[in-house]
């Protein structure tokens, strides 16, 4: 209650122009998630001073915003969010912001052409919000991310194009190899089993069958009738590794697993994925780069004859 009050009064103050005063003399840019917060780091470097909201391990689905975010949120000249419902407590407060007009608020992934988008589950009307499991279609949201830093900051202008035409170059070798680590399992074999439905835009993109037991937003449940599903499939066509990530608890997938070797089927816990998050900044997957490299080289690695 603590926390929903003060994000009202922070809310308030930025509608009503009483921001935090900026003293060192860098932009004050907010991003969400760790892949927005990576882009943002590599095309403005120290033009602005970054605030990522959500760390390692952090599901943007529930999250709540910090008192440490109340600030940062306060001082901003510029938020960048994912859009597409993925920071769902967080989404009404930007949208008023935006209408407000006082700060530069940006939905990144809605940057993808509709074309581009998976829908969410059944819904006509909505979009999976994970695009930045595939480099294709993140490149979008880099663009989006690079304009509203000229947007915001002209003076930078050269720089912000030269720093994002190298991303995008970096983007693109990165799809080329992830596509030849995909190329390392044989089709029949390419059948990806996590904990939530994270991985259409992955799976679409290097060639695998995406099955989840949750949907894909956290806050939905698992079903019993969906771990007997995906236990039947796990035995039926024998995979042989299924997969927990950093920001689901793995309970469920150790569920399908008990459940495959109670049918005769022995399935090992493969490896963990950086589904909603990136990993420690100093560690392998502390980048975007390299958390979709880890994804990639521990879901081969699992998944080879």
């Amino acid at each position: 209650m603590i926390l929903r009050c003060s994000l009202i009064t922070i809310l308030l103050l930025i509608l009503t122009g009483c921001t935090a005063p900026v003293t060192d003399g860098r932009l004050r840019v907010v991003a969400t998630t760790g892949p927005i917060g990576d882009a943002v780091q590599a095309i403005a470097g120290d033009r602005v001073t970054l605030h990522t909201l959500l760390g390692p391990g952090i599901d943007p689905h529930t999250y709540i915003a910090t008192e440490s975010d109340l600030f940062a949120l306060q001082e901003a000249r510029l938020i960048l969010y994912n859009g597409l419902h993925l920071e769902a407590n967080l989404e009404r407060v930007f949208q008023a912001i935006k209408r407000s007009g006082t700060i530069p608020v940006v939905a990144v992934a809605e940057a993808v052409p509709v074309e581009m988008r998976l829908r969410w589950e059944d819904d006509e009307k909505a979009y999976d919000p994970h695009v930045w499991h595939d480099p294709q279609r993140w490149r979008y949201a880099v663009i989006a991310i690079r304009d509203a830093l000229i947007d915001l900051d002209p003076d930078g202008r050269e720089v912000y194009q030269q720093r994002s035409e190298q991303y995008l170059n970096d983007l693109q070798a990165l799809d080329a190899d992830l596509r030849a680590l995909a190329e390392q399992v044989p089709p029949e074999r390419r059948i990806l089993v996590t904990a939530h439905d994270a991985f259409n835009y992955f799976g679409q993109a290097y060639g695998f069958r995406v099955e989840a037991v949750q949907g894909i937003s956290t806050a939905s449940e698992a079903s019993a009738a969906t771990i007997r599903d995906l236990t039947t499939l796990v035995v039926t066509e024998r995979i042989p590794a299924i997969f927990v990530e950093t920001s689901v608890s793995p309970r469920t997938i150790e569920a399908v697993q008990s459940a495959a070797r109670a049918a005769g089927h022995e399935v090992r816990v493969g490896g963990e994925l950086y589904s909603d998050s990136l990993g420690d900044a100093n560690g392998p997957a502390g980048t975007y780069f390299g958390m979709m490299r880890h994804n990639m080289q521990t879901i081969v690695a699992a998944l080879m004859p």
